[in-house]
């Protein structure tokens, strides 16, 4: 997507009276208003990681229950450090990874160029690897790595046993497990546990502050006190040691007081919405129930016809249904990701399905 055609979708989405879904686009004056709300900006500011920063991990280690939690700029950087660290302890320079996990797909094989590690595939089924997977790998690996919610594939999770039955198969291994959690926050509905017990699994577990808790950046890496020693020394290496991060730590913990409390209301109401749009013509949801409060939707017609339904419905009835269109390997068929947050609460199945069929007549042919 252009510049120019992603502004103009984000422009038409903000001047909606109703969203679908996604979150309304703010300005920058809108997030400084934020950081205003919260009525401590004449504390000190942050240096090189103190203040607000390790308030915000403070704040990680409580939720998570872990002995300690480090900041990152990026979540790219933290997962590189947590698989770094997973070498070094076991000295295996293998990692299981999924092919459509985040470090095969979205960090351009970082774990490989920068570290000099290798990959070895979990599973090539599309879901997170389960106990048997692991078992039948083909050599020694340092660290199992396990996407929650696996999102390439659908945002789909396993089980709670299936769950607690990998990871106790990868330290019978003698592997570390290390969890994906850059959308572990809304798992927790479906696993049926609390982000302690889930986070209680695992050697290290990585969260985002931008994705489902609205935060503009960061992540943290979560674990026990000596891998936060070792997550500090490598992330100044990797040059992640940033003077001033106050916004980025401060918006995370408005987001983390806010949207976390909502999360579950969005994972429930989303499965409502998946079921109203599955009923459209020819439309395909996966996973149906939705496992989280994102999911996949496949309709019949070309993604640029199905983008341009979106902007028009938009820009002339001011109704921002679902956007973000791409061709998919379906032949005939277009998908993109769903994404129910605080706006979608007001759409019953009725308007989902009144609203869809406008959308639909806006498609040529």
């Amino acid at each position: 997507m252009s510049d120019n055609t992603r502004q103009h979708r984000l422009a038409a989405m903000r001047a909606c009276d109703r969203i679908l879904s996604g979150v309304r686009p703010v300005t920058m004056r809108e997030r400084l208003a934020e950081l205003d709300a919260r009525g401590d900006l004449d504390d000190p500011t942050d240096f090189y990681g103190d203040g607000p920063v390790a308030v915000l991990e403070e704040r990680v280690t409580d939720l998570l229950g872990t002995e300690a939690a480090v900041f990152f700029p990026t979540g790219t950087m933290a997962q590189q450090v947590a698989l770094r660290y997973g070498a070094d302890r076991t000295g295996r320079s293998a990692v299981a990874l999924h092919p459509l996990g985040h470090q095969e797909v979205h960090e351009r094989h970082a774990y490989a160029q920068l570290t000099g590690l290798r990959a070895v595939r979990s599973t090539g089924e599309a879901r997170n690897p389960i106990a048997a997977d692991i078992a039948a790998l083909g050599e020694p690996v340092g660290t199992v790595v396990i996407e929650l919610p696996l999102r390439d594939a659908g945002f789909v999770l396993p089980a709670w046993s299936e769950l607690t039955a990998t990871c106790a198969a990868a330290r019978a291994t003698g592997a570390r497990v290390h969890f994906d959690g850059a959308r572990i926050w809304e798992s927790t509905p479906f696993l049926g546990r609390t982000l302690r017990q889930v986070a209680a699994l695992a050697d290290s577990t990585y969260v985002s502050f931008y994705k489902s808790v609205d935060g503009i950046s960061g992540a943290a890496l979560a674990g026990t006190a000596k891998l936060a020693t070792y997550a500090r020394a490598w992330r100044h290496r990797y040059g992640g040691n940033v003077f001033q991060q106050w916004p980025a730590a401060l918006l995370a913990l408005t987001g983390l007081d806010r949207e976390l409390p909502r999360l579950p209301g969005y994972v429930r109401h989303a499965r409502a919405i998946a079921e109203a749009l599955s009923t459209l013509p020819g439309a395909r949801v996966f996973p149906l129930p939705p496992h989280t409060h994102q999911f996949r939707l496949w309709l019949p017609h070309p993604a640029r016809d199905l983008d341009a339904a979106a902007l028009a419905l938009a820009e002339q009835e001011k109704f921002w249904f679902v956007g973000g269109w791409r061709d998919s390997e379906v032949p005939g068929y277009a998908m993109t990701e769903v994404t129910i947050a605080a706006e979608a609460l007001e759409w019953t199945a009725a308007d989902v399905a009144e609203v869809g069929h406008r959308f639909l007549h806006r498609i040529p042919g």
